[in-house]
């Protein structure tokens, strides 16, 4: 007889040894927090609450409008703090509806208290970004861009992304109903702030929309439309409701992808009744013609889940549409620890009918540095949420490699890791590269945060800055 072997494992760092798991999944129900909490909505009701136009009239947009809500709230420093960021580093302007605002710091009440609690907040990381989160050394990656994907150059006509072979990207708009400081779009959408003077749709709507369903009638091989922008919601509904119909004449048009932060970010839209009757058109008409529709949306934290966001989602799906599916951004200080991702996917999943699909690493644009995350911590973490959620929930990290496009983060080719260096390759071309040669063969860069090197690393950058 064999002998019998028994191999002894070693715990991995962080794990949690004994009888204990390094995750322990309790049921959390949703909570609406009270924004009766800050002075300035203190006699708004519940109607006024839910109501959409409600919402996009009180959103806060400047640092007047914030003091005002906020009273005595928060100190003087945070203003300043604010301040400061605004005028030296922002890239998207302020805009913040009461739904997302009032998810910030849910647990506090009063002065001192919100003032800590605000500058520790997860959603307030991205959403209102101040000065000091910056990274004070290296704000900007040498490699960042405007562009970082590049989308703009891969323009069919104006606003149309044909990026991957059968996929393309519909910019039908350039605002959002909330402004994220990550966004990877920050060239295009918003208003102009002090550190970027933003570029501008030159096309009429009507005459952007006309020449999309042309390119997409002489293209068949294209079966898969993202319209976003932006974002859908700030789209006049009728118009959004004609361009998805005339996607749907088109035979070769198989999936139809609705992208809106405003599903987590201001869910009233969502449910207003002409929304809900007009997506019910759209799911009935997509369902009959054998297409795939889908709303995708972005949510970071697991606190910008809430009922109302749980009952919007409910309700897209009750209209037909096939999934609501999530597409995050890994973010430092935000998400980026097993139990911040496992807490989020379980609500969005468990409880609010959302799919966990991707998480983003978060791209290369200006002042984003204090945002992103190594290769090496987005590898971690998609190895510490498996086993966990339900194989078709677990989401995938991945790397929007600029000329590449999604990789998981596993589809590393090679990695210096001291200089924080990532090599991808792909196995398509884009538009711009039908006489590349190359394209199929090159080793594509990726950058790590500065900040998140060895010594060595740090130091080789630092001489690189100074040649």
């Amino acid at each position: 007889m064999r002998k019998s072997m028994t191999r002894v494992l070693k715990p991995a760092e962080g794990q949690v040894t004994g009888d204990g798991q390094p995750y322990a999944y309790r049921r959390r129900t949703l909570a609406e927090p009270d924004w009766r909490r800050f002075p300035g909505w203190r006699e708004v009701t519940e109607r006024e609450w839910r109501d959409p136009q409600w919402q996009r009239v009180h959103c806060v947009r400047n640092i007047k409008q914030l003091r005002a809500l906020t009273g005595d709230l928060l100190d003087e420093r945070f203003f300043e703090d604010l301040a400061a960021d605004q005028q030296k580093s922002a890239t998207m302007s302020m805009l913040l509806p009461p739904q997302m605002l009032n998810t910030m710091a849910p647990g506090a009440s009063g002065a001192p208290e919100m003032t800590e609690a605000f500058y520790a907040d997860p959603i307030r990381r991205y959403m209102l970004p101040v000065f000091s989160d910056r990274d004070p050394e290296w704000p900007s990656h040498p490699h960042a861009s405007r562009d970082s994907l590049h989308e703009a150059e891969m323009w069919v006509v104006e606003g149309l992304t044909h990026r991957y072979p059968t996929k393309v990207l519909a910019e039908l708009i350039s605002t959002c109903p909330q402004y994220c400081g990550h966004c990877t779009r920050m060239d295009l959408v918003g208003n102009s702030t002090p550190q970027v003077a933003k570029l501008k749709l030159s096309l009429k709507p009507v005459d952007r929309q006309d020449q999309m369903i042309d390119y997409l009638r002489r293209t068949p091989g294209v079966r898969d439309v993202v319209v976003s922008g932006g974002d859908v919601a700030n789209v006049p509904w009728p118009q959004l409701e004609s361009f998805v119909m005339r996607l749907l004449e088109i035979e070769t048009i198989r999936d139809i992808r609705l992208a809106s932060k405003a599903l987590v970010g201001l869910p009233q839209h969502w449910l207003a009744p002409r929304v809900v009757e007009g997506m019910a058109r759209i799911a009935g008409t997509a369902m009959r013609r054998g297409v795939n529709l889908a709303v995708h949306t972005h949510a970071n934290h697991v606190q910008s889940v809430t009922p109302l966001v749980a009952e919007a989602a409910q309700a897209v799906i009750a209209a037909g549409v096939r999934d609501v599916r999530n597409q995050g951004v890994l973010l430092r200080g935000v998400n980026d620890t097993p139990e911040a991702l496992l807490d989020l996917c379980f609500a969005l999943q468990g409880e609010a009918s959302i799919l966990p699909y991707y998480f983003y690493m978060c791209d290369m644009i200006p002042n984003s540095e204090h945002w992103r995350t190594s290769v090496d911590e987005a590898l971690r973490l998609q190895g510490a949420i498996l086993g966990y959620l339900p194989g078709y929930a677990t989401p995938r990290i991945v790397c929007d490699v600029p000329y590449v496009g999604k990789r998981w983060v596993n589809q590393v080719v090679d990695y210096d890791r001291e200089r924080g260096i990532s090599y991808w390759t792909k196995n398509y071309r884009t538009g711009i590269e039908d006489n590349d040669p190359e394209a199929l063969t090159r080793r594509y860069e990726f950058y790590d945060p500065i900040s998140t090197l060895p010594e060595a690393g740090r130091r080789w950058w630092r001489d690189a800055r100074l040649t």
